[in-house]
């Protein structure tokens, strides 16, 4: 008998793949639709894979989210964290990281920039003269500088002053908790 010798199936481990594909697909999707843009609809046509098809790897809208979310920090570990720990200790090392995510960013791993970022602002509360990638760079500015010299000083009285810089920045200052807002 002349048969063709086929390595075997693992389904599991073409599931798998099929879903680090969807998910890959997903992450992508959102930075340039945001998380609640991002539906079974458009990732079926992103990947030409079926809705049915999707709904056997993602339960709901939810728990797609919810795992895109991983799949971006799993991809922002590999491409930022990862390159800034091999780095040596100390000035080195915080340049390294300076420098992998502005590589991450540069070669365009996700369509709408750094995933973070662009999930982040997408309720479309800002005012319309608001730049998001300004107010985005102004608060990670603030936020960094907050912690080195809460770091440096050991002053809680420097992260008192960013989170009043950042509601006053965010036209919250009205003395709300944001998360009430």
């Amino acid at each position: 008998m002349n048969q063709r010798s086929r390595a075997p199936r693992h389904p599991r481990a073409d599931g798998e793949r099929t879903r680090a594909a969807i998910l890959r697909a997903a992450a992508s999707l959102a930075t340039v639709d945001g998380l609640e843009g991002l539906s079974i609809g458009n990732l079926a046509a992103a990947t030409g894979i079926s809705k049915s098809g999707l709904y056997a790897h993602f339960g709901s809208k939810q728990e797609l989210q919810l795992a895109t979310v991983g799949e971006a920090e799993r991809i922002f570990t590999a491409e930022v964290v990862r390159p800034a720990l091999a780095a040596r200790p100390g000035l080195a090392q915080l340049a390294a990281a300076c420098e992998a995510f502005l590589g991450y960013v540069q070669r365009g791993v996700f369509p709408g920039g750094c995933f973070f970022a662009a999930t982040a602002l997408e309720q479309h509360e800002l005012p319309a003269r608001e730049d998001p990638d300004r107010l985005a760079f102004e608060l990670h500015a603030i936020l960094l500088a907050a912690d080195t010299k809460f770091i440096l000083n050991d002053d809680p009285a420097a992260l008192d002053l960013a989170r009043q810089i950042v509601r006053q920045r965010l036209g919250l200052d009205n003395g709300a908790n944001p998360s009430e807002s």
